[in-house]
């Protein structure tokens, strides 16, 4: 293949995609156009349904077997439109690369990293096995792996979720592809991961100058990363510009909506909330819990959390922050219930539910509900919404059919869902809907005390906006207390008025949302807020540097100590 350093490396003119579904062709993609240059990456945002991801999966030719694909994509000046998939594998992997969103799923769990990384290596080159283990070493080495000459012998559940990424970043830069591209690469990264990810591609754009394609929600991310952003919508490109231009100077009404969908880092600090505690019992208090989860066999638990105490005022809402493993989605399970303490207590409403047997709890937990991240797997899929809204009325009160079918239909009123949607099933409603099904349901009850684990990590960036503005307005008109965990800042300072900050199984600090947010005390919340990208290029270049000066001072710190 021709090599052309002057000219885009790759050039999509007039895409067009079609899907044959039942019989019928359905455009999912319509006369895109773009250009991508050597060492330059270019963002393609939008929500689920844009054609974002269908647009970059045509460039490798992973589409579906219905699919319809007419127009031209160009590498270095090459068809690729049209190619036999013997022609097409001889470009995957060698010339064009992917990184997908979930390692675990695109990584095969039953083989070794490096085993994986080596075959993806012998695939397009005449190196040896021997030769071919020292590429491997090299690249794990490149992508910033600790230990590579371990943890290449590692199978992909034995790495963490960063690890994981790592590995797969590895493997797509085996052969020193031309174009990588990224579809949604962090978004199931926790915020501090994330940074190091997003930091690690940086860095490798400048030492292999690959030219990247990025396939994401995430404003934060598209600007810390992008040169240029492609917005689409409805399978058509909106505008396109310089990501100076799209954050700055949008032309498009889609694209100012989007952008003000998007939680800002410190836009809404000193607004969440007041002073005024009210004379009345905790919703929720927590008083030096420890949770420990069983051994194996006969060796020692694992300790979750260790020593937390909070409370949660009636109507509060709090926020509970930290990284994978930092035990506060296990403080959330604690909280409906679902775990017991190893030590220490826990109230709710003012009743302590330290030692209550499962039948005692009962009572006490229709005083709970509880909104999960992924509605889809937390719906029952052989029900219709209106009997999984209407499951816990049936399971903890006295209401009749006619009664429950009543609430079922207030309660969809109120979360803004059609009445007639209640026959509907899971699987025929978009992930907005469905997580608004889920509050309903949480609210079946009216309960003290909410428990929101993640409950928006899982939306586009205008649902997410959508479903916090829905939560904010029956928090309101319900006054229920809230327990809102969270890796994203951004979205606990649009809604709590206090934060904890978890770490390793402890309470860091637990403090009002401004301060934390304004003057935090503990390092590990400097490191926290520090990786968070906001939806500003200037802006975030600012605080990249700032958290490269934070780590590196942290890093001195450390040396100086030993």
């Amino acid at each position: 293949m021709s090599d052309d350093k002057t000219g885009p490396i790759l050039g999509v003119s007039d895409l067009t995609i079609d899907f044959e579904v039942d019989k019928t062709w359905r455009t999912a993609v319509r006369n895109v156009s773009f250009d991508l240059a050597r060492g330059e990456i270019l963002a393609i945002v939008g929500e689920s349904g844009s054609g974002k991801s269908t647009t970059a999966m045509a460039v490798p030719g992973l589409l579906a077997d219905n699919a319809r694909v007419s127009g031209s994509i160009t590498l270095n000046g090459r068809e690729l439109t049209g190619l036999k998939e013997r022609e097409l594998n001889s470009v995957r992997g060698k010339d064009i690369a992917v990184i997908f969103q979930e390692p675990m799923t695109a990584l095969n769990p039953v083989y070794t990293i490096g085993w994986q990384i080596t075959e993806a290596i012998r695939a397009h080159s005449e190196l040896s096995k021997a030769q071919a283990k020292d590429r491997v070493i090299e690249l794990l080495r490149l992508v910033e792996m600790p230990e590579p000459e371990k943890r290449v012998k590692y199978y992909p559940h034995q790495l963490s979720g960063g690890q994981r990424q790592r590995a797969m970043i590895a493997q797509a830069l085996a052969s020193e592809p031309s174009v990588l591209i990224a579809d949604e690469p962090t978004t199931a990264l926790d915020v501090t991961v994330q940074a190091e990810i997003l930091q690690l591609m940086r860095d490798l754009r400048g030492r292999v100058n690959a030219a990247i394609l990025l396939i994401t929600h995430d404003m934060g991310v598209v600007a810390d990363m992008a040169d240029r952003i492609l917005v689409m919508r409805g399978g058509d490109i909106v505008e396109q510009g310089t990501s100076g231009d799209i954050f700055h100077r949008p032309d498009h009404a889609y694209t100012r909506e989007l952008l003000a969908s998007v939680p800002h880092l410190g836009s809404r600090t000193g607004q969440a909330g007041t002073d005024d505690t009210p004379d009345v019992r905790y919703a929720l208090e927590l008083v030096d819990a420890v949770i420990e989860y069983p051994g194996a066999r006969r060796s020692g638990g694992f300790r979750a959390v260790d020593g937390v105490s909070l409370t949660i005022e009636p109507g509060e809402v709090v926020g509970l922050v930290g990284e994978s493993g930092s035990g506060k989605s296990t403080i959330g399970k604690a909280a409906v219930g679902l775990l017991k303490l190893h030590s220490g207590s826990l109230s709710i409403a003012g009743t302590d539910i330290t030692s209550m047997s499962t039948r005692d709890l009962r009572p006490v937990r229709s005083k709970v509900g509880i909104v999960f991240q992924d509605p889809g797997s937390s719906l029952n899929p052989r029900w219709p919404i209106g009997q999984s809204i209407g499951e816990p009325m049936l399971l903890h009160t006295e209401m009749d059919r006619g009664q429950r079918n009543t609430k079922i239909e207030e309660l969809l009123d109120q979360v803004h869902l059609s009445r007639d949607m209640r026959n509907r099933y899971p699987h025929q409603l978009s992930g907005g809907q469905r997580q608004r099904v889920g509050i309903a349901r949480a609210l079946a009850l009216e309960p003290t005390l909410l428990v929101a684990d993640e409950p928006t990590s899982a939306l586009d960036v205008s649902v997410q906006a959508k479903v916090l503005e829905l939560f904010q307005e029956l928090q309101r008109e319900y006054g229920f207390a809230c327990l809102f965990i969270s890796h994203d800042l951004a979205v606990v300072e649009v809604l709590a008025r206090r934060i904890a900050v978890m770490s390793a199984g402890k309470l860091v600090e637990f403090d009002r949302t401004d301060t934390i947010l304004r003057s935090p005390a503990d390092p590990y919340t400097k490191r926290l807020l520090a990786a968070v990208p906001v939806p500003d290029p200037e802006q975030q270049a600012v605080r990249r540097r700032e958290r490269a000066e934070l780590m590196a001072a942290e890093r001195n710190a450390g040396s100086t100590a030993t």
